[in-house]
């Protein structure tokens, strides 16, 4: 990942950040952390599995066939991406170490472009679609009455489509300004109006929640109200993940910006390739919570993948 190998290295491009041995050093002459290029493939190929089964169970149950698991089910493509890239990039770079594949550079190049517009369209869309979720589950608890006229179908797909869209578009033009700084701030500013956004919105949900609990039970939709806090409360704990698993790479690009130099910093940088592993990890952990959170899609997971053993039988 040529672009991404930028910001382990804002003076050069570096070699891929998975192929690293102990040896490899950046132009700091600190020693990159060696991460073994099986798990990444092992961690992407798991990933992009459990992914797939999300978007099949949505498409297949029509009981999931509403606006927020719409949502969901454009997180787990998200999720995908990042799996899909990580998985052809290792391939790649294991067939060509054995020498199974010979490329040139101009191929080298666009494989580089089309993985990196993957995993900053990923990033980008992934926010996009939690702070979606969050708005979603916003309008459920305060507006449950006229939810269904306010987040209809057609507009769920409006805003899907403008989210691709503009992720795919932002992504594009990451790649080709990749070593302006500028983009980076970018990147940092988004990530954290993204954060500031959905923080606000919990904390108006969470505080007034319970008043509004009791005007919706005067009207017999207790049931409802408990369904939205479910998904608010699933929602945090997707937000949390993702804080967790990307915050280290954020973390990277603000120190790009502000202490480039700095022993302490470049210390920081070395260990990027660790980065990259939670990064994977938050596209394997998503699916999970999913599962978890929700019964309905829990019971459609086990019939695909009873379904899926009994022809493999």
């Amino acid at each position: 990942m040529k672009h991404m190998d930028y910001m382990y290295n804002t003076e050069n491009n570096i070699t891929s950040n998975s192929s690293a041995t102990p040896g490899d050093m950046n132009a700091t002459g600190i020693a990159q952390i060696m991460i073994p290029q099986e798990l990444f493939l092992m961690l992407g190929l798991i990933s992009l599995v459990e992914n797939i089964l999300v978007v099949v169970a949505i498409i297949k149950n029509r009981n999931l066939h509403s606006p927020m698991y719409y949502f969901i089910c454009c997180l787990a493509v998200s999720d995908m991406l990042v799996s899909v890239s990580n998985v052809v990039e290792t391939l790649f770079m294991l067939l060509t170490e054995h020498g199974l594949l010979l490329v040139t550079a101009k191929m080298l190049q666009h494989l580089d472009n089309v993985i990196d517009i993957m995993i900053c369209s990923s990033v980008v869309s992934s926010l996009s679609f939690l702070c979606t979720i969050a708005a979603d589950r916003y309008i459920t608890i305060f507006y449950a009455l006229r939810y269904h006229s306010i987040m209809t179908t057609q507009r769920a797909v409006t805003i899907i489509a403008v989210v691709w869209l503009t992720s795919i578009t932002s992504s594009s033009l990451f790649i080709v300004y990749h070593t302006d700084n500028a983009v980076i701030a970018c990147l940092v500013t988004f990530f954290g109006v993204t954060l500031v956004f959905t923080a606000v919105l919990y904390l108006h949900m969470f505080i007034l929640a319970h008043v509004h609990s009791r005007r919706i039970m005067a009207l017999h939709k207790s049931r409802r109200q408990a369904t939205s806090m479910k998904g608010a409360i699933t929602l945090t704990i997707l937000l949390g993940v993702f804080i967790i698993c990307w915050g280290p790479f954020f973390l990277h690009l603000i120190l790009i910006l502000t202490c480039p130099t700095n022993p302490y910093c470049k210390c920081y940088f070395s260990h990027f390739n660790l980065f990259l592993i939670l990064i994977i990890c938050n596209s394997l952990i998503d699916p999970l919570i999913y599962a978890y959170r929700s019964q309905e899609l829990r019971k459609t997971l086990k019939e695909i993948i009873f379904c899926s053993w009994c022809f493999a039988m």
